[in-house]
């Protein structure tokens, strides 16, 4: 029989549950309010009332065109979502159905690969991108958020695709499916919810890399994070205008993660990080 829970057990959960969730969220909440001050006042210290002034979000706009890097950031994030996931689902469904002998320590290595620093291979990556007209293009950096994120990619759609049941796949195998029918009318069906989810996050881990989309981009290709960084000035940081570009560039993300945080839950619950 179910423990029942008490009610006094239920409001302290929920209130410390809320406590942790507004310190999580409170840097982004500062920078949102600050973002509607003007300079003096945020540089004065901390406050929660703003004064209400649009005066940075015209400025932001004037010296820096925001459409042309949100814009990038869009076609940078979902291509390399995409292509990721062209990838990683034949690639999960052959290490979760028809594994090897090699296919944990395959695992092993691609998630070794998260643990370098990328500051330590930005040296040939740069010279390989210069050399093959990559640097500064949409192209490029769709290829290395693709890199970046394949691992993480595969081991979340390789954990979700092992609860599925391979006796289903047998099934539609013995009824005369091909492998390309069986990934794509069998597998993909029923595994909706975790590639969802999977995509959802690699979308936010894309829009968010700023390391790469820094050092390899310039002006054509700029997306958000470096829109963000071109506020930070050899005269100091203008900390009212740096909120205001920051509120930007993650307004999107936001967005999009309030309207699809249930399918994003749902995903990673059932299945794709157990």
């Amino acid at each position: 029989m179910a423990r029942a829970i008490s009610t006094r057990r239920k409001t302290v959960t929920t209130v410390v549950a809320w406590l942790v969730a507004l310190i999580i969220f409170f840097p982004i909440l500062y920078t949102i309010i600050t973002s509607f001050k003007t300079e003096p006042e945020a540089i004065a210290g901390i406050s929660l009332i703003p004064s209400g002034t649009f005066e940075n979000y015209v400025e932001v706009q004037a010296q820096r065109d925001y459409f042309r890097p949100f814009l990038n950031s869009v076609v940078i994030s979902l291509g390399s979502t995409l292509i990721a996931l062209l990838i990683s689902v034949p690639a999960a469904w052959s290490m979760a159905f028809s594994p090897g002998k090699r296919t944990k320590d395959i695992l092993m290595w691609m998630l070794s690969t998260k643990m370098m620093p990328a500051v330590g291979v930005l040296v040939p990556m740069y010279l390989i991108f210069r050399d093959t007209g990559l640097l500064d293009t949409r192209t490029g950096l769709t290829i290395v958020l693709t890199l970046v994120n394949l691992p993480i990619v595969v081991w979340m759609l390789y954990t979700y695709f092992r609860e599925i049941p391979g006796e289903i796949l047998e099934a539609a195998r013995m009824d005369g499916a091909s492998t390309l029918k069986e990934i794509v009318y069998v597998l993909t069906p029923m595994a909706v919810p975790g590639i969802a989810s999977t995509m959802l996050l690699n979308i936010i881990l894309a829009w968010n890399e700023s390391f790469w989309t820094i050092r390899l981009s310039a002006a054509n290709a700029a997306p958000l994070t470096a829109f963000i960084a071109s506020f930070s000035s050899p005269q100091g940081l203008f900390w009212a205008k740096l909120s205001a570009a920051s509120t930007l560039a993650i307004a999107p993300i936001l967005i999009m993660g309030w309207f699809s945080q249930k399918q994003l839950v749902r995903g990673l619950t059932f299945g794709a990080v157990k």
